[in-house]
């Protein structure tokens, strides 16, 4: 069992930036592929984009150009940057582990971001 947990939510204006962590209790995050999700209330979860053990990266069309992702597998951590948030993006963000083998899935709790105009 792979526990996630996220920081780095919060409240921001307008144009502002955020940068999301997810740690990972799991000792080898180089076997998984990681995600970030986002919900919007009466919305469903969706993809804001992923990484790959070897750090391949992509993208929604929502975000692209705006968000950068990353992973430092020393550190059992992934990272989510965003840049010129806009009220849009207002959701809760999930990180997701997903085993490049098994396919096992995991989530953490998730963070809230709020973007106000």
């Amino acid at each position: 069992q792979v526990q996630l947990v996220e920081s780095g939510g919060g409240l921001v204006q307008t144009g502002g930036s955020l940068r999301l962590s997810c740690t990972a209790s799991e000792s080898d995050l180089s076997l998984y592929g990681m995600g970030w999700y986002r919900q919007a209330p009466g919305n469903q979860r969706e993809l804001v984009g992923s990484i790959t053990p070897g750090g391949g990266t992509n993208y929604a069309a929502l975000v692209k150009g705006r968000c950068t992702i990353s992973r430092d597998n020393a550190k059992k951590t992934a990272y989510l940057q965003m840049n010129s948030l806009k009220p849009d993006d207002t959701a809760v963000y999930y990180c997701n582990a997903r085993h490049i083998i098994f396919g096992a899935d995991y989530w953490g709790q998730g963070t809230q971001v709020t973007v106000s105009s």
